[in-house]
């Protein structure tokens, strides 16, 4: 078992009180088993959460929708999970929905594992994506999510595209922005 499947297994083991529902949906390699618990009625959220990640990690596209819900969920560690999954999965929707969930503004609190999803995709919506949800963050003086920010600009130093270099100079002005900006400008080639 590797180490981001024994961590959701182990978080989801204590939330589910270790049911023996958990540990049949942890030993079965049904992946119809896995999909009926992602549309089944009254479902509680950890036995979808594993049925998700489980068929995701495995490429099984029937997993795309509730990863999606997930990775826009307020708890982190489910965000985190869903992206991990998502980032295995393999839909080519994924960018797409990720960029949706990064630049929506009513949901900014949540943009941390959207942005460094699309980071690890490098698919053609990843670049504007993130220019946008920095752009948006350094317009709004003491913005809280600057979280957020920051892994914007370090997912543009990682995709090193020409076309972050406006607002990687914009972002070297913030304090917890200048050296991840600085960095990110140097790995473009932009210094």
């Amino acid at each position: 078992m590797d180490e981001e499947l024994r961590s959701v297994t182990e978080r989801l083991r204590k939330e589910s009180g270790g049911s023996a529902r958990f540990r049949s949906l942890c030993a079965t390699d049904d992946h119809d088993e896995l999909a009926r618990v992602l549309t089944a009625p009254e479902q509680p959220l950890w036995a979808r959460e594993i049925a998700a990640f489980r068929l995701g990690r495995a490429g099984d596209r029937r997993a795309f929708e509730a990863l999606v819900l997930l990775l826009n969920h307020r708890d982190p560690e489910r965000c985190a999970s869903a992206a991990q999954a998502l980032a295995k999965l393999g839909d080519p929707r994924t960018a797409r929905a990720a960029a949706a969930l990064a630049t929506n503004e009513l949901r900014v609190a949540y943009a941390l594992h959207p942005v460094r999803l699309l980071t690890a995709l490098r698919a053609p919506e990843s670049v504007p994506a993130l220019i946008t949800t920095l752009e948006r963050r350094l317009s709004k003086p003491r913005d809280p999510y600057w979280r957020v920010a920051l892994a914007c600009v370090e997912g543009l130093g990682a995709l090193a595209d020409k076309r972050a270099v406006h607002v990687l100079v914009a972002a070297r002005s913030q304090p917890r922005l200048a050296a991840a900006a600085t960095a990110a400008l140097a790995r473009i080639g932009e210094e």
